[in-house]
């Protein structure tokens, strides 16, 4: 096993590199926030240029996936340059070159979500939970809008886009949003990889993949630069946006003008 780690993000290579774990460690809550999403990017990077690479995990330190992008990074005059940082490395995790796996523990909200909704395939431990509670703030999930759907259908993916409310694991698994729910979704999740990937050609894996994203990641790309769009000119434009995001910094209930 190989390790290297930069500020927040450790990498381990397994089966002489066919594996490449990276686990996500920020602290309290993982939160998602400029330095993690750069510190993402930057491990990704290297990994993408191994032809013999067969699969990446994306784990985590702690008891939770993520609490969610930063808040603070979301207020006016910061989240113009986030919201674009955050979509830049989903566009990075979904036309990897590698399958890419995403172990889930405790809670997975947000911006947390939406990174795994990215990952080929999520594997979540019993005591995981999934949430996008950004309408609680007065915004909402540009990429959980575009993603969700795809996963679990659209009527199911309006009901946690408009509620915010939290499913657990095994609801998750039985609408489709996680594939796999055990006790360690690391090792089950390696296991899996072991057994119906390491055998494959890592190019003709590379190629399946190219095969099944060709059409829809190019129709990705255009929705979620609309979004972002929307976000940023329409919806922070608004009160509500900005009276969100404020009563949450200030820990206060918000006040809703509706407009």
């Amino acid at each position: 096993m190989v390790e290297t780690q930069t500020t927040t993000v450790r990498t381990e290579l397994l089966e002489s590199g066919r594996i490449a774990v990276l686990t996500l460690d920020a602290g309290k809550g993982n939160v998602i926030d400029s330095r993690v999403l750069a510190d993402l990017a930057a491990a990704l990077a290297p990994l993408a240029l191994e032809r013999t690479l067969a699969a990446v995990v994306l784990d985590h330190a702690g008891p939770d996936f993520s609490f969610g992008a930063s808040v603070p990074e979301h207020a006016p005059g910061k989240v113009e340059a986030m919201l674009p940082r955050l979509h830049a490395l989903a566009l990075e995790l979904l036309g990897f070159p590698a399958p890419t796996f995403a172990c889930v523990r405790g809670r997975c909200l947000g911006g947390g979500l939406e990174v795994v909704l990215c990952a080929t395939q999520i594997f979540a431990a019993r005591t995981a939970t999934f949430a996008q509670p950004e309408p609680k703030l007065g915004v909402f999930a540009p990429l959980g809008t575009v993603l969700l759907p795809r996963a679990i259908g659209a009527n199911r993916a309006a009901d946690l886009l408009l509620s915010g409310r939290a499913i657990d694991a095994l609801e998750a698994e039985r609408i489709g949003l996680v594939a796999h729910v055990s006790e360690d979704p690391r090792a089950t999740a390696l296991a899996w990889i072991r057994e119906h990937l390491l055998a494959k050609s890592s190019e003709a894996l590379r190629f399946a993949l190219l095969a099944a994203r060709q059409t829809q990641l190019a129709e990705t790309r255009r929705e979620i630069g609309a979004l972002e769009k929307l976000y940023l000119e329409r919806l922070m434009a608004t009160h509500d946006a900005r009276e969100g995001i404020q009563a949450f910094l200030e820990k206060r209930t918000p006040q809703w003008k509706h407009c």
